[in-house]
């Protein structure tokens, strides 16, 4: 079944992901679970910050619906939740697809009127 959400709802989840994405710690912290499921001590390894801090930068992942704790074992693997990225990706795609068409249509007037020019 697929879920309908307002578009409100879709803006606030698209504003936490791309603020949790603003950060260059938690934007390595998605790189690293894209690559596999991971510890929060794994996590941690290549940051010379707190286990604190780590742990406030995966609530911060978490509440924008990135990532995932499992309740396996003590030591409650992270894993990365695409969906949010997905969303994210194909609101990017929007615009994008908006700028490539004004580039064109910028290249089509400048093409006619350098044209003209010469003419």
């Amino acid at each position: 079944m697929v879920e309908k959400r307002s578009p409100e709802v879709r803006e606030q989840q698209l504003d936490a992901v791309f603020g949790a994405l603003a950060d260059p710690t938690r934007r390595a912290m998605v790189r690293r679970l894209a690559s596999g499921d991971a510890t929060v001590g794994e996590l941690a390894e290549p940051f010379a910050m707190s286990f604190q801090a780590v742990s406030k930068h995966l609530r911060v992942l978490e509440l924008a619906g990135l990532v995932e704790r499992s309740r396996r074992a003590q030591q409650r693997p992270c894993k990365l939740r695409v969906e949010p990225l997905v969303a994210a990706s194909g609101w990017l795609g929007d615009y994008h697809e908006l700028w490539e068409s004004s580039f064109d249509r910028l290249d089509a007037h400048l093409t006619k009127k350098k044209g003209s020019a010469h003419a």
